[in-house]
């Protein structure tokens, strides 16, 4: 596999390393890929809710339209 940096993600994978807190690039690759990993199943898990309850709550009496207007600051 190949994978390629920008230059600010290469310095700031450098630093990681040389601050001690990794022993190698990969493990600053592989720590950022599980917190990504964490980060996009919460996402997803609250996403999930949120439709959930927009699916069991009370029906809107406005259309659309409305909507968008309101959102827009029309009336």
């Amino acid at each position: 596999m190949n994978i390629s940096f920008t230059d600010k993600q290469e310095a700031y994978i450098a630093s990681q390393v040389q601050g001690g807190d990794y022993q190698n690039a990969s493990e600053v690759v592989r720590d950022a890929l599980r917190l990504h990993q964490l980060y996009r199943q919460r996402v997803l898990e609250e996403l999930r809710a949120e439709i959930t309850l927009g699916w069991e709550g009370e029906a809107s009496e406005r259309d659309v339209q409305a909507i968008i207007n309101a959102k827009r600051g029309n009336k």
